[in-house]
């Protein structure tokens, strides 16, 4: 009996192992085992309970191969490979996650349809003998000052929100600067730009807000993004600044010789923060060309070093009706020069008085740490309330300027050293004399993490018209040291 009891133990593991090695096959281990039961060898009970076992090894293994195998579905005539679902349903992302980059710190969700950064702007200098450009003979001949001040104090946030496509920004100066003490209404926090951008399409994107209007690369460039300490002596007279209002722009022919940039605002007219009095408007344009089918970025500085020559050429325009002459990040102002007629341009006059329009040409180029940038202002103001053949003035400026990290000519030079030099001049009436100005600035930059840090000084040479033909024109020297960082 030993021997049987033998014999059925052999027997009985090889048929436990036929249904393991080939499925089809389990019907013959069946008849097996009925084969066994009539001679004796096994009784009906282990005839049962080896049954059951082969059973449940069976069902196991079929699960086993249902979950991991593919299966095969047929497309078109083609056998393909279906991947698997999973047998629990599968949950949407959920959860906010946090991060830091090189626009601050980062809060956006997990599928992706929000998203808030949150950058802060610090921006300290030092300047001898004038903090501002000189305009007129008492500003050349003022006492000096020795100033330390901070410049700028921002803070940035900006992201999307619903669709990725859906931006806004808006950004906060928590540090304006004040002449003395008594000065408090200077010394308040201003919320100098806000928007929303819907920007699904590349060659049609809208803007709705307050920004700096995008008619000038110089002043549309951040005071951040900068080669010199500050912008040149004819922003204050050409530029258009901050405006609320609307805009459509956007880029065509991308990559081609056609490769273009367009944009087309309506604004108030009334500068930053300040709501229209009239039925005026703003109207401005501005068609850019990217000479190599490529898009230049408004920055200064060739930080990013372009391996392939990159560059624009530009045109713009406007035209405003209103009691502002010109614009700053304080909203409508006076030029505060002299007309032919011998009156001061005032904001304290008639509404609509002054129809002013401007035009502007200008280039940018960067390749291989040279960038280079230049802007041609035409502004005219004309005074309706005026006598006649005296109610124009017409003005004339621009600027140029270069930049180049003499590293990558000369080795031994470090490799974070900019150098730049900078010309403007500005004619605030080309009809008289004795206003012409000039400004020659070399600037030397030192990035220690690009433009989110970095430490600039600027020598400029100033220089004044006399009124008086015969004598020398005014001039002042002027230095800055600046340290600017972003995180």
């Amino acid at each position: 009996m030993s021997m049987q009891r033998w014999i059925f133990g052999i027997v009985a593991l090889f048929v436990m192992m036929i249904p393991m090695t080939f499925t089809p096959a389990a019907t013959a281990g069946d008849l097996l085992l009925e084969i066994l039961l009539e001679k004796g060898i096994i009784t009906k009970d282990e005839l049962i309970r080896l049954k059951a076992e082969e059973e449940k090894r069976e069902a196991a293994k079929a699960a086993e191969q249902t979950k991991k195998k593919p299966e095969v579905e047929v497309d078109f005539g083609k056998e393909k490979q279906a991947v698997a679902k999973a047998s629990e349903p599968s949950k949407k992302k959920s959860g906010v996650e946090v991060g830091f980059g090189k626009k601050g710190f980062t809060l956006a969700t997990r599928d992706g349809l929000f998203k808030t950064k949150i950058q802060w702007r610090f921006q300290g200098r030092y300047t001898f003998p004038e903090r501002g450009d000189p305009r007129n003979a008492g500003a050349f001949e003022d006492n000096e000052e020795s100033t330390f001040e901070l410049r700028r104090v921002r803070m940035k946030v900006g992201g999307h929100g619903y669709k990725p496509w859906i931006k806004y920004y808006f950004e906060v100066d928590w540090q304006p600067m004040r002449s003395d003490s008594n000065d408090q209404a200077r010394a308040s926090t201003r919320l100098i730009d806000w928007r929303i951008m819907l920007e699904k399409f590349k060659w049609a994107k809208l803007r709705i807000g307050q920004w700096k209007i995008n008619y000038s690369r110089e002043r549309v460039d951040s005071s951040g993004k900068q080669t010199m300490v500050e912008r040149s002596i004819m922003n204050r007279v050409f530029t258009i600044d901050r405006q609320m209002g609307m805009m459509l722009y956007g880029r065509v022919n991308p990559g081609t010789i056609l490769d273009a940039n367009y944009y087309l605002g309506i604004f108030s007219g009334a500068g930053r923060g300040v709501n229209n009095d009239d039925d005026n408007m703003m109207y401005m344009g501005r068609i850019q060309w990217n000479v190599f089918g490529r898009e230049l970025k408004w920055r200064q500085s060739d930080v990013k070093f372009h391996k392939k020559p990159t560059g624009s050429v530009s045109f713009g325009a406007y035209t405003n009706k209103g009691k502002c002459t010109r614009w700053s990040s304080g909203g409508c102002g006076s030029l505060g020069s002299l007309s032919r007629a011998g009156d001061k341009f005032s904001t304290s006059v008639a509404d609509g008085r002054y129809q002013t329009s401007g035009m502007q040409f200008g280039s940018a180029f960067k390749y291989r740490g040279f960038a280079w940038q230049h802007e041609t202002h035409w502004k005219k103001v004309k005074d309706t309330e005026a006598a006649a053949g005296l109610e124009r003035t017409n003005m004339f400026g621009g600027y140029l300027m270069a930049g180049y990290f003499p590293h990558y000519l000369i080795s031994a030079v470090p490799k974070p050293l900019e150098i730049a030099f900078r010309y403007s001049h500005v004619d605030p009436d080309t009809d008289a004399s004795g206003d012409f100005r000039q400004e020659f600035t070399t600037g030397f930059n030192w990035f220690f993490a690009g433009h989110r840090n970095k430490l600039t000084l600027d020598l400029s040479h100033l220089t004044l018209e006399n009124e008086t033909p015969d004598l020398e024109a005014y001039a002042e020297q002027r230095v800055r040291l600046q340290w600017d960082v972003s995180f």
